[in-house]
This record gives structure tokens, C-alpha cells and sequence, in this order.
């Protein structure tokens, strides 16, 4: 078995078991393999194995990985989760099904610009910089609800949920007051949790986590 497989399986044991030590009924996160900087020979034994979300932040390299394989596994759904620049979102439209990484009412503009324009809406996180960390990209907490009310009223996105990278001392804070915030907006997706806190972030019921270096290793 292809090591990066016996790892995705051993990640989804944990994730099962912590579940069932939390007790929570109908919770099943969907595990994004973060397959950036990876060659599509480290991802192919994945596909083949069944995994279907993965995710990218640079957009050239996604389109040369990612352009052929989506025609031949139609089920596939491939994650935008770094910056986003706006001169990029007209070749993440046709390939991509989620962004992460919605921060800002320009690039929200022209998302909705371009969505009109190849007819498809993708499924959008909003990402929220929780720790107010000057140093991150993300919309402050006090300007969330004027910017979720734009984002959906006047550029007609389809937001499904927050995303947040918080500060890595005791994320449990953070993680907390992300997905109070994510119940007040009533959105069903929660966008957390990472390769080294993955698990914590299951006590607050992120229902995407975003796990890279533990499948594939370190990157170069």
C-alpha cells in the first residue's frame, strides 16, 4: 500500500475514534488532502483509493495537475485554500468547486464577475482573521456581518461558511469563538483545522479539515 494511503486511513482512525470519545451524533468532517507542492504521482494512489476533496493555493500549478484529472474523475472537488489574487479568479472558476479564501469585497466582486461569466457558483468560505493578527489575511470579526450581507446581497455569492487560521498558541480560543460565530450565521460548513491540530478542531465540529504534511510529508 502507497505510504500517503496508509496515512489518510490512519488520520481517518483517529478522526472516527474521537468522534465516538466526543459522542457526536451525524458528524462526519470531510478530510481535504492539501496536495500543493506534490507531484500528481504522490496524489494519483489517493484518487484511486477513493479521497475526493483536495486542495491548492498556488493556481498555475493546479491547472497543470489538475486540468486533465478532473476530465478523467469527475467527482473530484478541488479546494482553493491559499490568498487569492484577484487577476487569478478567472482560471479558478472552471477548475475549482470551493474557495477558502474569500477576504476582501474586490476579490468578492470579481468572483461574482466571473462566476456570471463561465454560468458557475462555486461554494465560498468567508476567511476570518480570529486572532486579529496584523501579519493575515481575513475579514475582522466587528465588519463580518456587513461583509457577509455584501458578499451575498449585492454580488449574489454562495457562502457556505467561515474559515479562520488562528494563532497557534492555544487554538482552542479561536476555534471556539469561530464556530459561534459560524452557528449565529446559521452556516452549515466550518473550514478548520490543520495537519497539527486537526483533532481539536473536530471538538468544535469543523466540517472541512484542511490536512497536508500529515498525508504527504514535508514539503521541500
Amino acid at each position: 500500500m502507497h505510504n500517503n494511503i496508509s496515512q489518510l486511513i490512519s488520520i481517518q482512525k483517529e478522526i472516527q475514534t474521537k468522534i465516538i470519545e466526543l459522542n457526536y451524533k451525524d458528524y462526519k468532517p470531510k478530510i481535504i488532502a492539501v496536495s500543493k507542492t506534490f507531484a500528481m504521482s504522490e496524489i494519483l494512489p489517493l484518487i484511486n483509493h477513493g479521497q475526493k476533496d483536495f486542495g491548492e493555493n498556488k493556481v498555475q500549478e493546479a491547472i497543470e495537475k489538475w486540468t486533465d484529472i478532473k476530465k478523467d474523475f469527475i467527482d473530484i472537488k478541488l479546494h482553493m485554500i491559499g490568498k487569492l489574487q484577484s487577476n487569478k479568479v478567472k482560471y479558478v472558476i472552471p477548475l475549482f468547486d470551493y474557495i477558502h479564501s474569500l477576504d476582501t469585497i474586490k476579490l468578492a466582486e470579481k468572483i461574482s464577475e466571473q462566476q456570471i461569466k463561465f454560468k458557475k457558483n462555486l461554494k465560498i468560505f468567508i476567511q476570518v482573521n480570529i486572532g486579529n493578527e496584523p501579519q493575515k489575511s481575513g475579514v475582522d470579526v466587528e465588519n463580518l456581518e456587513l461583509f457577509y450581507q455584501r458578499c451575498t446581497k449585492e454580488f449574489n455569492l454562495k457562502i457556505i461558511g467561515l474559515m479562520c487560521l488562528p494563532p497557534t498558541n492555544n487554538t482552542s480560543i479561536y476555534f471556539s469563538k469561530i464556530k459561534d460565530l459560524n452557528d449565529r450565521f446559521k452556516f452549515l460548513e466550518l473550514s478548520m483545522g490543520m495537519s497539527n491540530d486537526y483533532l481539536k478542531a473536530c471538538e468544535y465540529k469543523s466540517t472541512f479539515l484542511r490536512i497536508g504534511s500529515k498525508i504527504f510529508g514535508d514539503r521541500n
